[in-house]
């Protein structure tokens, strides 16, 4: 089940994680998220609201990605 967002685009209410959802998601620590955008060392996308920093799954997935090395 979708929610309508007044643009029109339907997106899953788990779609933005917290710190905390996106950091246990990627394996690594919350304070690592924190660093990363701060000093901008990966780029990693997030949304701000208010106070709040969020991520969006596909951004994460998109940075797993990219990210991938092989052997």
């Amino acid at each position: 089940m979708t929610q309508e967002t007044p643009a029109g685009a339907a997106y899953g209410r788990s779609e933005l994680l917290s710190r905390r959802e996106a950091a246990a998601y990627l394996g690594v620590a919350e304070q690592t998220l924190a660093i990363w955008k701060c000093t901008k060392r990966q780029e990693l996308p997030y949304v701000k609201i208010g106070k709040l920093v969020k991520y969006r799954k596909s951004d994460l997935d998109e940075f797993i990605a990219k990210n991938l090395r092989s052997a």
